[in-house]
């Protein structure tokens, strides 16, 4: 019985024009359409600091090298993981200061 009362209730146009219009439903869609900005946003600015990443473009350059043995392989892995672990660290640092902003 409740379930159908709010099924006709939700739709009935009068009465979801009337919430549509009230200010806790025009303030929630605000910050929803807020959050998914700041979304959006975060993540157009992560994609491009992948692309720009000191380590995206040595593992392309590692990659492109033919290792001459397990030893010369070992090194440039061990390169590759202390620039990601530094980028990691340097993302992390600006990231909280941006949130602190």
């Amino acid at each position: 019985m409740l379930s159908r009362l709010l099924f006709n209730l939700i739709n009935n146009l009068h009465v979801v024009e009337k919430l549509a219009e009230s200010r806790p439903i025009r303030r929630a869609a605000q910050i929803t359409a807020y959050a998914i900005t700041k979304a959006q946003i975060a993540g157009r600015d992560a994609s491009e600091r992948a692309m720009r990443s000191h380590t995206l473009r040595q593992v392309r350059e590692e990659a492109s090298k033919v290792p001459g043995d397990l030893g010369e392989m070992s090194g440039r892995l061990r390169r590759v993981r202390e620039t990601f672990v530094n980028e990691v660290k340097e993302g992390w640092k600006e990231g909280s200061r941006r949130m602190k902003k």
